[in-house]
């Protein structure tokens, strides 16, 4: 496929609304896009209309193209290309008019924006400057405190099942060489932890973490780093001691390793489905002795249905 308009198509890994287009550059006076990896979509596209329009290929008053071209031309989804035009808005270099396109502002006068290490801020680190994330004000709660309290374990295990299946989906697809070794690394302190006796296990809570961090969605990051980055709440800790089995480091290690496999073989629906059963498999040994009619969220049972069955087994994609 040869790219028309403003930049030839370019490859990518996906997500879920993120379809893999593979192209060819054609030839074209301006400087090529680069190849977008896989981290943040909506950043490198940002960055790379942002080189874009420091060089000149588009000045002050000119229309970017419009979303579904940027998208064709990207080879990614439009919400991509939206967020990425937001995320210029909202530094100040395009103005999004919905319904007459977007257009370049004048150039600021004001310098670079640089980090504290004199490196040029990415697209979306100036964006995050701008609207520091803080509590609103208006919200008669005090969130502030509630961030700080434990959750409770089995509440914790109930939020962890019902996202970390989908982020370790996402990062089958989604994660960077560099991301994957990186959850290799993970394991493998996991392996040594529990070698050494580990009663805090840092190298499987920076598994998860890891996980997260190559799904491509920095929501689900933010949730894991925050539910797990933390050291274990004295909750927690109480019911490892108590009614953790003799063989559970070992048994999460295994369970983290058929994770790391369906990671490593960019399978989404194997990722998926062993990260449920792992967590699962923790819900079940923390809830040794009690009736089942006492815990409020059960673990899957022994699926019954055919399409179930396929799903289980990974021969049915559950999208």
């Amino acid at each position: 496929m040869t790219g028309v308009g403003v930049a030839p198509c370019i490859g990518l890994a996906y997500s879920v609304t993120d379809v893999p287009q593979y192209a060819t550059y054609n030839d074209i006076t301006a400087m090529p896009i680069q190849i977008i990896h896989n981290r943040r979509l909506y950043q490198q596209i940002a960055d790379q209309l942002r080189a874009m329009i420091d060089r000149g290929e588009y000045g002050p008053g000119d229309n970017l193209p419009p979303e579904r071209e940027l998208a064709k031309q990207f080879g990614v989804s439009r919400t991509s290309v939206r967020e990425a035009l937001i995320a210029l808005e909202v530094i100040g270099i395009v103005s999004v008019r919905v319904g007459n396109g977007v257009m370049v502002l004048p150039r600021s006068e004001k310098p670079v924006a640089e980090t504290e290490a004199g490196v040029q801020r990415s697209t979306l680190q100036e964006a995050a400057h701008r609207s520091v994330w803080a509590i609103d004000p208006e919200l008669d709660v005090n969130i502030s405190r509630e961030l700080d309290d434990e959750i409770p374990p089995f509440l914790l295990l109930q939020a962890r099942r019902l996202v970390e299946p989908e982020a370790a989906a996402l990062a089958a697809v989604n994660a960077s060489d560099e991301q994957l070794a990186n959850i290799r690394d993970a394991y493998a302190r996991n392996v040594d932890d529990n070698l050494h006796g580990s009663r805090t296990h840092p190298g499987d809570r920076l598994f998860h973490i890891r996980i997260a961090e190559a799904s491509g969605n920095p929501a689900y990051l933010l949730l894991i780093s925050h539910l797990l980055g933390r050291k274990y709440g004295m909750m927690f800790q109480s019911l490892q001691t108590l009614y953790t089995s003799k063989d559970m480091p070992n048994r999460s290690e295994t369970e983290h390793h058929v994770i790391l496999n369906a990671l490593q073989a960019r399978n989404a629906v194997a990722a998926r489905r062993a990260m449920r059963a792992h967590i699962d498999s923790v819900i079940r040994i923390f809830s040794r002795s009690v009736p089942n009619d006492s815990v409020k969220y059960q673990p899957d049972q022994v699926p019954s249905s055919p399409r179930t069955q396929a799903l289980t087994n990974g021969n049915l994609d559950e999208h």
